[in-house]
């Protein structure tokens, strides 16, 4: 199979497939959300010189189909597909569409989504559950060996705080005021981001020596992140779309912090397992006074650790990337019929 990833020239999604050796070409993008009444002629233009961008892959890929992952990054790449006629499936990673998925939905072949909730939203013929699909090693790693890949004793608690997407920094800094307290009881993997992982490691060297070896900051991480949510006994985090995903696989509780300005997509990822017991909300605003007692309260809290990550578990979908592939193979089929 033949794969070429297409998204903005400027995001990092142009190094993940250079780091997977997956051909990728960069096309513009639009994004209406928030934008200034003045502002929206430019984008509208942007938006068709990313259709035809689109249709310029279309013609020299030559794809048999197109899996589209929501958001307005694919919007354009979905509209050309339909004017070329090439099949696509439209996949909705989140509990609720955004406008990309909900302005797309008309046009894609197929919709695919990761929980029966979402089915509502869509036409029930052309509408499938497939689960939200992550890499196969999560549920094949252990916890001691994760914990053996990242040097730290298997006896320790650990929090993994992953504060590198865009509108992050209020997190990483209310983890900043945490690490006195919370560093004595617990090591800290800090995924901070390449905006603020420089002025937490100068934080870091005023630390006592024997708490700043308990402390790890990283801009990004790649396949270490995988050893990190398998090795982790909490994690703190916006409610992206992937936590829905690897949160469960990895059988990680968790305190999730919803983007305020992500419309309500955050909120409702975040309700959804907090409704399951799989993992605490603290609005972002709460997060000064709200962090700190949390953190400490689930540290010493086994037993509630252990009910989390086991409602947790029970929401995992492992054949989630396989059924998305027979979508995709079916789709190609229909077409050849």
């Amino acid at each position: 199979m033949e794969l070429c990833f297409v998204g903005r020239p400027s995001g990092v999604e142009a190094e993940l497939s250079a780091r997977e050796s997956i051909p990728f070409r960069g096309i513009a993008t639009a994004n209406f959300r928030g934008v200034a009444p003045w502002r929206a002629p430019y984008q509208l233009l942007r938006l068709a010189r990313g259709v035809r961008e689109g249709l310029k892959v279309i013609r020299e890929f030559r794809p048999q189909a197109i899996l589209a992952t929501g958001g307005y990054v694919c919007f354009p790449m979905v509209v050309a597909s339909w004017l070329a006629r090439v099949p696509s499936l439209l996949y909705l990673p989140d509990l609720e569409p955004g406008l990309a998925v909900s302005a797309l939905a008309g046009i894609a072949d197929r919709i695919a989504v990761s929980f029966p909730e979402s089915s509502r939203f869509f036409d029930p013929h052309k509408t499938v559950v497939t689960g939200y699909p992550v890499r196969a090693e999560i549920y094949q790693l252990d916890r001691a060996t994760a914990r053996g890949k990242l040097g730290l004793p298997q006896e320790e608690r650990m929090i993994l705080v992953l504060g590198g997407s865009l509108g992050a920094h209020s997190i990483n800094l209310a983890v900043q005021r945490c690490l006195p307290h919370i560093l004595p009881r617990a090591w800290v993997w800090h995924v901070a981001g390449p905006a603020d992982a420089a002025w937490l490691s100068t934080q870091r060297e005023s630390l006592p020596a024997s708490l700043r070896e308990r402390y790890h900051i990283y801009s990004y991480l790649h396949q270490e992140l995988l050893w990190a949510l398998k090795a982790a006994d909490l994690a703190v985090a916006r409610a992206g779309a992937s936590t829905l995903g690897e949160f469960p696989a990895a059988g990680l509780p968790a305190i999730l912090v919803p983007y305020p300005y992500a419309g309500q997509h955050q909120e409702r990822n975040a309700d959804y397992l907090v409704q399951r017991g799989a993992a605490l909300k603290i609005a972002d605003q709460d997060l000064e006074e709200g962090l700190l007692p949390t953190l400490l309260a689930l540290l010493e809290d086994e037993g509630r650790r252990g009910q989390l990550a086991e409602n947790a578990r029970e929401l995992a979908r492992p054949e989630a990337a396989h059924r998305l592939g027979q979508e995709l193979e079916r789709l190609v089929e229909s077409r050849g019929r």
